[in-house]
């Protein structure tokens, strides 16, 4: 049985900054880039049958650096949608709202998301992915929240939980299978952290 491997987009100005960043079409900076194309010996310990990315650019950007050939652009892993908060960082939230998370509040606004609405799209990815599985393994190359969600949905839990998954730029995660249950196989592995081991 296959896993599913959840890569984090390399680094853009916006994500370097601590800026929320979901519809805002960013490319990767130099840096993004160089963490993207570290990937590649890394993923070559999966036997991918499907790449399928996010459609915005620092992630398709980030599969085709890594060296993934990309089978299909799903809008359901594009990052949580924040709505009036887009562009913005936690302290300039914290000023205008204070309390405030994605996690417990949702996107802000008519653009943005509820939980309820990124849990549906990523069962929906994750039910379509758990099909392949028997071929092989499965690519999300996507977005922190939205990837941090997918694990708390695969463990069967609220998107609320994804808030305990911490997850860098340009790393993998695993999500497979222990004695028959749904598991996190690996975590937040990145290039660096790879190298130090």
């Amino acid at each position: 049985m296959g896993e599913i491997v959840l890569i984090r987009h390399g680094e853009t100005t916006w994500s370097a900054s601590g800026r929320h960043t979901s519809v805002t079409d960013l490319e990767l900076t130099a840096t993004g880039e160089a963490q993207a194309r570290a990937l590649a010996p890394l993923l070559r310990a999966w036997n991918f049958t499907a790449v399928w990315t996010s459609p915005r650019r620092r992630a398709v950007q980030t599969a085709e650096l890594a060296g993934l050939p990309v089978t299909a652009v799903e809008e359901d892993l594009a990052e949580w949608a924040y709505g009036d908060y887009e562009g913005r960082t936690k302290e300039e939230i914290d000023e205008l709202d204070p309390g405030w998370t994605i996690w417990t509040h949702g996107g802000k606004g008519p653009e943005g998301e509820s939980a309820a609405q990124v849990e549906a799209r990523l069962d929906r990815a994750l039910t379509g992915a758990k099909r392949l599985l028997d071929h092989g393994d499965v690519a999300f190359v996507a977005h922190g929240h939205t990837l941090r969600v997918a694990a708390a949905r695969w463990l069967g839990r609220g998107a609320v939980d994804g808030r305990d998954f911490t997850i860098d730029t340009a790393s993998i995660a695993a999500l497979g299978f222990e004695h028959g249950r749904q598991a996190i196989s690996r975590w937040n592995l990145t290039a660096a952290l790879a190298d130090s081991a």
